[in-house]
């Protein structure tokens, strides 16, 4: 799939592994999964090759917004547009997932 970074933050953490806004700074660790995760939704070639990667945990948020987990606190929310014969995933935007079990 193509990836297209809708914010900033995105293209400068995947391509340097860290931000430089304070507000979108994350753990090394972190970081090195967000890179792993989608370096992964570059491979695929269709939506329906992310549901052989159960770490993922890929979910349909609502009609056009989908997620997959990076880790137990961290979600990856995108959206997917097709086009004839191929499929784009547009990264929206990286979301604090609330640690419940605490």
């Amino acid at each position: 799939m193509e990836i297209v970074f809708q914010k900033d933050y995105l293209k400068e953490l995947f391509y340097n592994g860290k931000c430089s806004d304070k507000r979108h700074r994350y753990q090394p660790e972190v970081a090195r999964k967000y890179v792993r995760v989608v370096s992964v939704l570059e491979a695929v070639n269709r939506m329906e090759d992310l549901f052989r990667f159960n770490s993922l945990h890929f979910e349909a948020l609502n009609e056009n917004d989908y997620s997959v987990r990076i880790d137990y606190h961290y979600r990856l929310v995108f959206k997917l547009e097709a086009r004839p014969g191929e499929t784009v995933l547009t990264i929206c935007k990286l979301e604090d997932i609330t640690n419940h079990y605490q």
